[in-house]
């Protein structure tokens, strides 16, 4: 079952539900690479591999979130054999709540859970200019004030030329999504948030009430935007427990 989408897979034939984590801009699904061996083994986990880094270096970046979506459900739709759940982070964030909605829309089983990190409400009005079309010195500088790209990469020229593309290709995904009216989820949604993400308030993240009519929780964990590697243990403690309060 394991492909180019989800290239670290490894099917747990005892497994309940499958979670299913969607990185950030920028990132890839070795982000999550660590996360099956720290969760139970009723969870499976399917990270998600976008086009353009790792195993997919050479293929065509993606910029708009609609159609990464009607990429998505065919890719998906073989691994709903079991209840599931979608996690994303920031960009991430975005494409499984879009992904949820259109599953929802289609009359496919639902997610079981949505859970969204690092990310504002989706009808919350972006605060800040565009950064994706920014000069690279510039562009460079914001990835530097957001603190997820490590100082060694940023100062590597070379290595810098061949990440630029594919980082701007996903901050044009994020920066220009367009929220558009649609029926509420029926799961629940979990918000989680930085304590300390200059980029992101609880108030925006408490807007994600809007989009469900299911449970609502929000969280907050110490750490910034990238909380999730900071705090990961906590994180997934938590994770692991409404997942499994959801079986």
């Amino acid at each position: 079952m394991s492909n180019r989408w989800f290239p670290y897979y490894r099917p747990r034939p005892q497994a309940r539900l499958r979670l299913f984590c969607f990185h950030y801009a920028g990132g890839s699904a070795s982000v999550f690479r660590l996360w099956s061996e720290m969760i139970p083994a009723q969870i499976d986990l399917c990270a998600l591999q976008l086009p353009g880094r790792e195993n997919r270096l050479t293929e065509t970046l993606i910029t708009h979130c609609p159609q990464l979506v009607e990429m998505l459900v065919p890719v998906i739709l073989p691994y709903l054999d079991i209840p599931y759940a979608f996690f994303g982070h920031s960009m991430g964030a975005i494409v499984s709540f879009e992904l949820a909605r259109t599953l929802n829309r289609s009359r496919y089983t639902p997610p079981a859970h949505l859970f969204v990190s690092g990310r504002r409400g989706p009808r919350v009005e972006r605060r800040e200019p565009f950064t994706y079309d920014l000069p690279d010195s510039t562009f460079i500088e914001k990835l530097r004030q957001l603190e997820g790209t490590p100082e060694e990469v940023l100062q590597n020229k070379e290595l810098l030329e061949l990440l630029l593309p594919t980082i701007r290709a996903d901050f044009t995904l994020s920066e220009t999504y367009a929220y558009q009216d649609q029926a509420l989820l029926t799961c629940p949604i979990s918000a989680y948030g930085g304590l300390q993400d200059k980029e992101v308030t609880r108030e925006d993240m408490a807007a994600w009430h809007l989009e469900t009519r299911g449970q609502f929780i929000q969280r907050v964990f110490p750490g910034n935007h990238f909380f999730l590697h900071s705090a990961r243990e906590q994180l997934l403690e938590v994770i692991t427990r409404e997942l499994l309060a959801a079986l």
